[in-house]
């Protein structure tokens, strides 16, 4: 039989529970030579129902059923805790104000590593400003539902979920700090997140409740500061690498954005918010600038347009950077990882639900 008669034949398998077949949910992943089957349950009865039907075609294959590994118990306050085990690094972007250019660098530094051969996600956390929707392109797009858990949105290279793809555009979200804990648990468990190399969270500003939630639910293996050269936007960056100590998250570096501004007539940097303002919080927190980011009129068009610089423009002076700033961050997370890796154990709330993090 061709590889077409197989497929032709593969859609009277009916997925445990649905409607659909096997071919039209896509969980077909290859027929030659084997025949590879990806299920998204990790229940044993629904690989083996899955099996069991395609064996019933006597189709002359291999059958070859992968499914997701059966999590491991959920870990008590004394040993961390880790929703979302089969992702191997987080990386927590975060800036102390908003404004800086946070969104923009967490989605180009996500496109840039997932460019190296990296499997890449990204969670927008920022729940009251949930801009990469937008940036992508996807803003009118809306996520599959499988089973019990939403599908992430897969775009650019990369798999991506956000609260603004969840809820109707323009609307205002009005939450407390239970909510928004709740949300942010929500997007990590109940999100079918691949086995991935590195999934991205995409903060809120500020340092509050969305932070330590997203750090006691998973180990994150880095963070990321996000800066301009401001002095203003400094003495927030700095409470916002002190929060990094505070959360016992190793600190992989600053990007500091608005660093020098390309003309496009000339092609020429010029200073116009000054440069290498982060020089001073590298040395105190002991750290590195993974990226000095101008401002250049592709970045702004991209982000409005939903074609990020890094994908659409990769040989301008910011996709660069952006790519040597994954390359970087890349090899932070291997050094995190060699040295014993994330944990987060000592940030787990305490009997009374305090976290722990002073």
């Amino acid at each position: 039989m061709s590889n077409e008669q197989i497929l032709e034949e593969l859609k009277k398998v009916i997925y445990p529970g649905f409607k659909k077949s096997i071919v039209e949910f896509g969980f077909v992943k290859s027929v030659d030579p084997d025949i590879v089957v990806e299920v998204v349950s990790a229940k044993q009865e629904v690989a083996a129902s899955v099996k069991k039907d395609i064996e019933a075609l006597n189709l002359g294959k291999n059958i070859i059923i992968q499914a997701p590994k059966v999590e491991a118990e959920k870990s008590n306050s004394r040993s961390g805790k880790n929703i979302a085990p089969q992702i191997k690094n987080f990386v927590m972007v975060s800036s102390g104000k908003g404004g800086v250019g946070k969104s923009t660098t967490t989605l180009n530094l996500a496109i840039s590593m997932a460019k190296q051969g990296k499997k890449v996600g990204l969670l927008d956390a920022d729940i009251y400003g949930p801009n990469i929707p937008r940036m992508l392109g996807c803003e009118n797009m809306q996520p599959s539902v499988v089973g019990q858990r939403l599908m992430p949105m897969q775009t650019h290279g990369i798999e991506m979920m956000s609260m603004g793809v969840l809820i109707e555009a323009g609307t205002g979200l009005m939450w407390r700090g239970s909510m928004i804990m709740k949300a942010i648990t929500q997007l990590l468990e109940e999100v079918n997140w691949s086995d991935l190399d590195v999934l991205f969270l995409d903060m809120p500003p500020g340092t509050g409740d969305a932070q330590i939630t997203l750090a006691q639910s998973v180990p994150v293996t880095a963070g990321v500061c996000v800066t301009t050269p401001q002095v203003v936007a400094l003495d927030d960056s700095a409470r916002s690498l002190d929060m990094f100590n505070k959360l016992h998250i190793p600190i992989a570096g600053i990007v500091e954005n608005m660093s020098g501004f390309i003309c496009p007539d000339c092609g020429k940097e010029y200073d116009i918010f000054g440069k290498n303002g982060a020089n001073e919080l590298t040395s105190k927190y002991k750290t590195q600038i993974l990226a000095q980011i101008p401002i250049e009129p592709a970045i702004r068009i991209g982000g409005d347009s939903g074609k990020p610089v890094s994908f659409y423009e990769p040989n301008s002076v910011s996709a660069k950077r952006y790519e040597e700033a994954a390359i970087k961050l890349w090899s932070e997370l291997e050094e995190i990882n060699k040295n014993g890796g994330a944990d987060n154990s000592a940030i787990q709330p305490d009997n009374s639900g305090k976290a722990a993090c002073h």
